[in-house]
């Protein structure tokens, strides 16, 4: 998202919010106050975490916003933040822990039972401060089981890839070259380049994406297509992999909610082997939901304890079909959610956060762009848009806090 696109959506919440259409809290009468939480699920995933909510007995108000980080930043703008707020990735929660905004989840928290990839720290800020409310599985490939899918990397002709998206677009390019960097270089360099200490125009990354732009120049003009379709496939269909005219769709575990009835025809297999990197999987990219504090109420705190439990987070499962961070909470049954959980809980190769939420905002959105701009030309030379990139990167001032452990390690 280019600056001035961001300041204009900036200026937009914080009117909303002025207005009384933001995150202010109705009440919950005269006994007991409402928790305001803010989280990025909407319609039936919003209706889903709601009856989640509605069994732990606190009153409770929630807004669901696609832009979750848009409207969070204009709230703490306007002095208004949630109690509760819920982000996609944990890379913002790092910075308002900076400016000493969240406060810690304390002695009855669930953030200590988590380990890496789940539970990542940052030098210089208290390791309670957020924790993860469910997770997805990436670094997979979604097919139809009446089209198994080749045993060899594919041609871009056979890909369903949508950019569109309500919140920040290009999202689902940055996922490709995170996947590629993550196959080709391994976890121990992927998480330096995660975290700011491997630069943009080094040979990993560069390679990785010279990669994925040659996929792109295979069909230029499929690249705009792409880039007008959203993610989703059209609204009330059944997903760009059933409608779409195409055969795979490089997507998260949580792409089978797009695919509605047809849900059950969709089977995934590991990326490595259809991407142009090749076929040997050196880890498995995953990304999760972050939950945090903003306010100090024993309240709010004590409903983020009871919704990392394992009761609500079983409960969740089974209404949403979630997949939780807690080992604990039992693998869930059908053939592809329990594919789905044994490749989160295998110790045997490394996960990684998504790289894109673990960034600081501004190298998010550079990132972002650098994805849109080598869709559109995708013949342009590569080391270009790393070097744009790289100078938003140089450009963090010096004490921006750099999370670790972001992949965890084989046991």
């Amino acid at each position: 998202m280019r600056a001035s696109a961001r300041a204009v959506l900036l200026l937009l919440c914080l009117a909303l919010a002025a207005a009384g259409c933001g995150l202010a809290a109705p009440g919950g009468g005269d006994e007991q106050p409402r928790v305001t939480i803010l989280g990025p699920w909407t319609d039936d995933q919003e209706k889903q975490f709601k009856a989640v909510l509605d069994t732990l007995g606190t009153p409770y108000t929630y807004q669901g916003t696609a832009a979750s980080r848009e409207v969070l930043l204009a709230a703490v703008q306007a002095g208004n933040p949630p109690d509760i707020a819920i982000l996609p990735g944990v890379g913002d929660l790092v910075e308002y822990a900076a400016e000493r905004r969240l406060h810690p989840l304390g002695a009855k928290g669930a953030a200590a039972k988590y380990g890496r990839p789940w539970q990542p720290e940052a030098r210089g800020i208290e390791a309670d401060l957020w924790v993860p409310l469910k997770t997805d599985l990436k670094s997979i490939v979604w097919y139809r089981k009446d089209r198994p899918p080749p045993a060899h990397p594919a041609p871009l002709a056979s890909w369903c890839i949508g950019m569109g998206d309500d919140g920040a677009s290009g999202w689902p390019g940055s996922d490709w070259i995170e996947d590629l960097i993550l196959q080709t270089a391994g976890p121990v360099l992927y998480e330096r380049w995660a975290t700011g200490a491997l630069k943009w125009t080094d040979d990993p990354v560069v390679n990785a994406w010279s990669l994925w732009a040659g996929l792109l120049a295979q069909d230029p003009d499929a690249d705009g297509r792409s880039m007008r379709r959203d993610h989703r496939g059209r609204p009330g269909g059944h997903g760009l992999l059933f409608d779409g005219g195409c055969d795979l769709e490089h997507q998260g575990s949580f792409a089978r909610s797009f695919y509605g009835e047809r849900s059950g025809r969709a089977a995934f297999t590991d990326s490595a082997r259809l991407l142009p990197s090749g076929p040997t999987i050196k880890g498995r990219e995953v990304s999760a939901d972050f939950a945090a504090l903003f306010s100090g109420s024993a309240q709010a705190r004590d409903l983020l304890t009871r919704l990392t439990s394992r009761p609500a987070q079983e409960e969740w499962g089974r209404r949403a079909g979630v997949f939780s961070p807690d080992s604990e909470v039992p693998a869930r049954k059908g053939t592809v959610e329990k594919q789905i959980s044994d490749r989160l809980t295998d110790q045997r190769v490394p996960l990684c956060l998504d790289a894109s939420d673990v960034m600081p905002a501004a190298v998010r959105d550079a990132f972002y762009e650098a994805v849109l701009l080598t869709m559109a030309h995708p013949g342009a030379p590569v080391r270009d848009r790393l070097n744009d990139v790289q100078r938003v990167q140089d450009a963090q001032p010096a004490y921006t806090p750099r999370l670790t452990g972001v992949c965890s390690r084989p046991q």
